[in-house]
C-alpha cells in the first residue's frame, strides 16, 4: 500500500473533502506518529497495533564469508506489534 490509497480512501469516505485535503489529514497522522515514535513515545491505535522504540544491544556476529568475528554495535530499532482485531481480521 503507498500513501496515496489511503489519501484516496479518506477523499472517497469524506466527500466534502478535497483530494489536498485528505492528503493534508494523511500526512497530519503519519506525521504525528512518526514525531511521537522519534521522541521514544510509544503509540498505541486501538484495533489496530503498537508502535515502540527497541534497543538491540551490542553483539558480535560473524562475517558469513571469512567467518571472521564482527563487532555488531547497538542500534534502537522501530517495532510494531498488531493489534487484536488487525490480527483476527487478517486471518492470523
Amino acid at each position: 500500500m503507498t500513501r496515496q490509497e489511503p489519501i484516496a480512501a479518506v477523499a472517497e469516505r469524506y466527500p466534502h473533502l478535497t483530494q489536498q485535503d485528505a492528503e493534508v489529514a494523511v500526512k497530519l497522522i503519519l506525521d504525528a506518529v512518526a514525531a511521537a515514535i522519534s521522541t521514544g513515545a510509544g503509540v498505541e491505535i486501538r484495533g489496530f497495533g503498537t508502535f515502540k522504540l527497541k534497543e538491540v544491544g551490542a553483539r558480535t556476529g560473524r562475517n558469513p564469508k571469512t567467518g571472521e568475528a564482527v563487532a555488531v554495535p547497538a542500534t534502537v530499532k522501530t517495532y510494531f506489534k498488531a493489534g487484536k482485531e488487525l490480527r483476527e481480521g487478517v486471518g492470523r
